[in-house]
């Protein structure tokens, strides 16, 4: 799949550890800058994405780079489950989210635990669900976490993966990248003080293989019934796909 884009292009660590470095110096602002960035738009994003797990109603959810947790609790609040775990890389995410999840007292439903999502620590067969949103963009090895995520479902359990794509729709494509390319990462540069952070947001997405070519990409890793759904003119898009 070619030389990944990594935040921090100056030094030779690897992506993995420059992702982990990205988010633990944003984790102040992410939820705010989510929210004033889309124009809070991503909220409804989340929503419309944990509504392709009702037709399963699982009752072990795995959400893989839950970052501070917001998806946890949508995952809550929609379909009820016994348990939900949620997994990232980012001690300093994770740390805000606990904080969200007790102030929620939610414990006994939502445990956050630090984690690689190439190298999951669990048994095969263990989940009913699992969600990732806006997180497979960052994965060092695409297709090792896939595969990953498809030993710990069960058998017929369910992915839903939601992530950036590229609209195409003219003219809006254009405004769409210029705000996305230039105006997004300045804000984003004097708000949450990483220099790379925003602009290493354009850039993946630029080079994630979006669309039929994820779908390609989701049958080769062992899922089946994939499926995908191109919300705000293109903007993100909402995968899925079963084991």
């Amino acid at each position: 799949m070619g030389t990944p884009v990594k935040p921090y292009s100056e030094t030779g660590d690897t992506k993995k550890n420059q992702v982990k470095r990205m988010f633990d110096n944003i984790a102040p602002y992410y939820d705010f800058l989510n929210r004033f960035l889309s124009l809070g738009i991503d909220t409804r994003w989340r929503k419309r994405a944990i509504q392709e797990l009702k037709d399963i109603a699982p009752k072990y959810i795995l959400d893989v780079a839950t970052g501070t947790a917001d998806v946890t609790f949508e995952l809550y609040k929609q379909l009820q489950p016994e348990k939900i775990i949620g997994l990232d890389l980012s001690p300093e995410m994770l740390e805000i989210g606990r904080t969200k999840v007790k102030k929620k007292n939610l414990q006994h439903i939502i445990s956050l635990q630090e984690g690689d999502s190439e190298n999951l620590p669990f048994d095969d067969n263990t989940f009913d669900a699992i969600t990732v949103s806006f997180g497979v963009r960052n994965f060092e090895n695409l297709e090792n976490g896939l595969k990953e995520m498809n030993r710990v479902l069960k058998k017929d359990g369910k992915l839903v993966v939601l992530e950036f794509s590229k609209p195409s729709l003219f003219p809006f494509k254009q405004l769409f990248n210029i705000y996305f390319r230039y105006i997004l990462p300045f804000i984003g540069r004097i708000t949450s003080k990483d220099k790379k952070a925003y602009n290493y947001l354009y850039e993946s997405v630029q080079v994630f293989p979006d669309g039929e070519n994820f779908l390609k990409i989701l049958q080769n890793t062992g899922f089946k019934s994939t499926q995908c759904t191109t919300l705000s003119l293109g903007i993100c898009t909402i995968y899925s796909g079963h084991k």
